[in-house]
């Protein structure tokens, strides 16, 4: 198999250079493509990669087959909140050609190399590209509980087999391994980026009483659950918390501000000084 080349740059919003040969393919997650060379082709595919390398349509069962296949992968895929289509991507003419990716947030991008792991999950959101020879799925967490308390589902993607795959976080990476902490971390549940098949995921709650239960949920701020993670592996956080990020955004787009006099900032200023009137009067 010939090793992909591929290139990270920037530094808080990061850029995946993939250099492929003649023969690769890689597929990507709807909306992160940024940019190619014009020898690269890209098609709309339902179905991922088979175990041969090879992006196609699964014939067992004939054209039936195929489709229920095809609608399977699709439902699996809008179960866990993503689009319901991978991107694929080839050299059309040529020896090799470029294409690169970028995440929708700030945050860095790192390569992961799937054989390492033997499976590996990733949170929705995580995943940006990977080679052909990765094979993806979705899998549920062990724990029902885990996924319905969890803050980001109970789908997680599941990625296997050998090859590259290139994941990207909300901020920085934080690499660490449970075993290296007495066996077990306990983690605000936006923060989760992926882990290997050697770590269990599951969610607590934040206090050990009601009273406590009820005081961090009024005023903590963090929730009602922390997740954890224990065993010994590779574990994967994002240090800024995507729905945190939301929130501030929001927050600060109905301020008004004197260094920002434009329309907009006008007209959340007027908002929130016309929700205060309404607060009083």
């Amino acid at each position: 198999m010939i090793v992909i080349n591929y290139k990270i740059v920037g530094n808080s919003m990061q850029q995946l250079l993939v250099e492929l040969s003649a023969g690769q393919i890689v597929y990507s997650e709807a909306g992160k493509f940024l940019w190619k060379t014009d020898n690269i082709e890209f098609e709309t595919s339902f179905n991922v990669s088979d175990k041969k390398g090879h992006f196609e349509q699964k014939s067992g069962g004939g054209i039936f087959g195929k489709f229920v296949d095809t609608a399977v992968n699709v439902g699996k895929r809008k179960l866990a909140g993503e689009s319901a289509a991978f991107q694929v991507f080839k050299v059309a003419h040529g020896q090799s050609g470029l294409v690169t990716f970028a995440q929708t947030i700030p945050g860095e991008i790192m390569a992961l190399n799937i054989e390492e792991y033997g499976e590996f999950y990733v949170q929705k959101d995580g995943f940006i590209a990977a080679e052909n020879t990765v094979d993806f799925d979705i899998a549920l967490t062990k724990k029902v509980g885990a996924g319905m308390f969890g803050g980001e589902g109970f789908i997680l993607e599941r990625f296997s087999d050998v090859g590259t795959v290139f994941i990207g976080a909300c901020g920085n990476f934080i690499e660490l391994n449970p075993a290296d902490y007495g066996g077990k971390i306990q983690v605000d549940t936006g923060a989760i980026v992926g882990f290997d098949k050697n770590i269990v995921y599951d969610v607590e709650w934040v206090g050990k009483s009601v009273g406590q239960v009820a005081k961090n949920l009024l005023f903590g701020g963090e929730g009602l659950f922390l997740a954890t993670l224990s065993g010994n592996g590779k574990v994967i956080l994002q240090s800024m918390n995507i729905t945190s990020l939301a929130r501030t955004l929001f927050k600060n787009s109905v301020k008004s501000s004197p260094e920002d006099r434009t329309g907009g900032n006008v007209l959340g200023g007027l908002g929130s000084l016309l929700g205060e009137f309404g607060d009083k009067y």
